[in-house]
């Protein structure tokens, strides 16, 4: 099937549509009912009749934006009426749920006169937050915003006129940075003079380009005063009238360092882009076909063209999503009564900045695994990079605050602590350990230091105060690559070739003497096996942590930090633990990585160790000793050892926490079964820490929860190491080396 079809499939399967409603307390008991409706519900409609302010703490209407359209402007269709506009405007409610948790009413009014379309959104105001306006045609667009903002007290938007603005407004700020042009000297041509183009021109003025700069071309030609004196063009395009001959597209563009396009594909040759200013920058946005294609702009010119489209299939797209999600979160969250010229500023500056980082790998992968680095192909973040939420809304919340427009005041360092969790449970959780980091931050070493991702993860490190990292390896290769990447850093690099590090060496053939291991080859392994420098590194005090194993497979990485640093005086077993998180849900999977066929003695020993790790997150354990019977179903050799070893935890002074076992993994999850069926355990809630009886059931068990069961996993963390070690996965991106980090700090800090 084609495109169309599978979208006709795709919206048709059953229930139709893309949207629904859902509860969000709950309605089991005919109590729940009683509260949700008559007669509980009139307590907080009293309480909003005598505040209406206290709508945004008893109803939705905090996150609650009303999509209004009346299907007169739809992008490529036209003016296809309201009915037909409905699957877009459910589109829009789609994007605005998946990259904010915004909820939507998508409302579409079958009506043509902006002064009815204005009062019908009006008398829809006690209902919604905001209202994001949609596919309502020029210039009525203007009227309809323009009046709604002066006359009602929420948000108004028309993403058709300011999305494009500000996201290329954004792409803007970093073209001219990149190109070394200042935004005041620019001179900037637009093809196209609709809603969109008009914005855009407004916003760039805000954003420093001087409006005299700028050449506005109609499908005329160039809009000039001598037009606009006649009357040829309307009020808003009159504007952007010059003192200049009348004259084509092509003429405006000769000399121009920008071209701006919201008019039609195809438009544009390439002598038009050979005619501008040294390195141009050419936004071709026309959809689904620029006014010129991407391959044909760079052909154009010898020199370097920064090329913007509004397709997903080049770089630098300007999609209105990196926009009107997080503008509308940042303004709900702050009871905002607009979104001013203040707020969409702060918008297209932080997607700039944020362009200027380095990307994450899930946003690399997403995009084919081609390189995301700031500069001609890199000016605008990808829609799906998850940052732009806890980087944009704050901003939006921040310029509502100091321009007046917002109702209540947040404190934003909470704030984006709070949207990052949005994102999911494991970035809630690991905000608590990775704040825990900074309050203290210590030395880690990290091991395959000429590895691009550990380079990478350093920068990040050390750029938010979670560690002091040391890369280990080669100096002139690391400083290299970390400049390749565009990083502004100066990383700390421990050179086992060129220090001197005799002293590692014989504190290795001390530990190894008896194990084999002569001075010599004591001092081939300093030279060249990190995985040994970084222990020793370590065991003398000189770091206080240790990551590694990007590139190792597990045991060939854990083996040199258990042969020199061992584990902690009171504990004989080392474990691997992996975190997962669920929607509302966080477990502790032990052991997963390291004892194959543990004994009672190992499983006890493990529980410890796990529930320890549980704390660090600030989550007091509730441990399960896993197996296929529950409490004695069925005997034999492999059912007493996860009996055995929750009987010593239970006898152990040591242990705090609440220990079960054995039983079966629904037992231990479910908390109908645990308290029904099995009301005598010593687990008055369903367990958080999962013992499993050996490493080959922990793998399995957490990966099929990972796969199947949609879980987020953070791991494997090492426990019961005398001094704070991690062993990576083989492949684990950036954010997994950040993460782990974090947990060895507040490891070392514990030390």
């Amino acid at each position: 099937m084609g495109l169309d079809e599978d979208a006709l499939e795709y919206h048709r399967t059953d229930p139709p549509g893309k949207i629904e409603i859902s509860t969000t307390k709950p309605t089991n008991t005919q109590r729940d009912l009683a509260l949700a409706y008559s007669p509980g519900v009139a307590a907080p409609c009293l309480d909003i009749d005598e505040d209406e302010t206290d709508a945004y703490s008893y109803t939705a209407k905090g996150n609650l934006v009303g999509v209004v359209s009346n299907g007169s402007a739809v992008l490529g269709l036209g003016d296809i009426g309201a009915q037909a506009s409905k699957p877009v405007m459910e589109g829009k409610g789609v994007l605005f749920k998946r990259f904010a948790d915004i909820d939507v009413f998508d409302i579409e009014l079958d009506e043509s006169d902006p002064d009815k379309l204005v009062e019908a959104v009006k008398m829809m105001e006690p209902t919604f937050g905001g209202i994001n306006l949609e596919d309502i045609k020029a210039p009525e667009c203007f009227t309809v915003e323009e009046r709604l903002r002066e006359e009602i007290d929420i948000p108004v938007f028309h993403d058709d006129q300011h999305g494009t603005a500000i996201i290329s407004g954004a792409a803007l700020l970093n073209a001219a940075d990149v190109a070394d042009k200042n935004l005041d000297e620019l001179e900037v041509t637009f093809s196209g003079a609709g809603a969109s183009a008009i914005a855009t021109a407004r916003f760039y003025v805000s954003l420093g380009v001087q409006k005299e700069n700028i050449t506005m071309c109609d499908s005329t030609g160039i809009i000039t005063e001598e037009r606009a004196q006649s009357g040829d063009v309307n009020e808003y395009k009159q504007q952007f009238a010059r003192d200049v001959p009348e004259g084509s597209l092509a003429d405006a563009m000769d000399g121009a360092d920008v071209f701006v396009g919201l008019s039609a594909g195809g438009i544009v040759s390439q002598e038009m882009v050979a005619s501008m200013a040294a390195n141009p920058i050419v936004f071709a946005m026309a959809n689904p076909d620029p006014e010129i294609g991407y391959e044909e702009a760079k052909a154009a010119r010898d020199d370097n063209v920064i090329m913007a489209t509004g397709r997903s299939d080049y770089p630098n797209q300007v999609n209105n999503v990196l926009g009107f999600p997080f503008i509308f979160r940042g303004a709900l969250d702050v009871r905002a009564t607009e979104i001013n010229e203040q707020m969409k500023v702060a918008c297209a500056e932080a997607l700039a900045e944020l362009a200027r980082q380095d990307v994450p790998d899930a946003v690399v992968k997403a995009y084919g695994d081609e390189p995301l680095q700031y500069g001609p192909d890199y000016i605008i973040p990808k829609p799906v990079d998850p940052r732009v939420l806890f980087r944009v809304a704050p901003a939006i919340a921040e310029a509502a605050m100091e321009s007046g427009a917002a109702r209540i005041d947040l404190d934003l360092e909470e704030y984006e602590e709070e949207l990052e969790a949005r994102l999911g449970k494991s970035r809630e959780m690991m905000r608590v350990v990775l704040n825990k980091a900074k309050s203290d931050p210590k030395t880690i070493a990290l091991a395959e230091g000429e590895n691009e991702k550990m380079i990478r993860a350093a920068y990040q490190i050390q750029e938010q105060g979670i560690a002091l990292p040391i890369l280990i390896g080669d100096e002139d290769e690391i400083k290299g690559t970390a400049a390749n990447l565009g990083l502004d850093y100066d990383p700390q690099v421990a050179d086992p070739s060129v220090g001197d590090y005799e002293e590692y060496a014989d504190r290795l053939h001390e530990l190894r003497a008896r194990k084999g291991i002569t001075r010599s080859e004591a001092g081939e392994l300093i030279e060249h096996d990190t995985n040994y420098f970084g222990s020793v590194m370590v065991e003398q005090g000189d770091a206080d942590a240790l990551l590694s194993g990007l590139s190792h497979h597990y045991p060939s990485a854990l083996r040199p930090p258990l042969q020199v640093i061992g584990t902690a005086d009171d504990v004989d077993y080392a474990a691997g633990v992996y975190m997962l998180t669920f929607k509302n849900r966080v477990i502790f999977i032990a052991d997963a990585t390291v004892n194959q066929a543990p004994d009672e003695d190992v499983l006890a020993e493990v529980t410890k160790q796990t529930g320890k790790l549980a704390r660090r997150f600030n989550v007091e354990p509730r441990a399960a000793l896993l197996s296929y019977s529950n409490f004695g179903s069925v005997d034999n050799e492999g059912t007493r050892k996860p009996r055995k070893a929750a009987a010593m935890l239970r006898e152990d002074p040591e242990v705090d926490f609440p220990v079960d076992g054995e039983m079966q993994a629904d037992t231990a999850v479910v908390e109908d079964i645990l308290e029904g069926t099995y009301g005598f355990s010593d687990l008055d809630e369903p367990a958080n820490v999962l013992v499993f009886p050996n490493l080959e059931s922990g793998n399995i068990g957490y990966k099929l929860l990972q796969r199947l069961g949609g879980a987020d996993a953070i791991g494997p963390m090492l426990v019961g190491m005398d001094e704070p070690v991690h062993v990576l996965q083989r492949g684990d991106e950036v954010k997994d080396i950040v993460n782990l980090a974090g947990v060895a700090v507040v490891d070392a800090q514990k030390n």
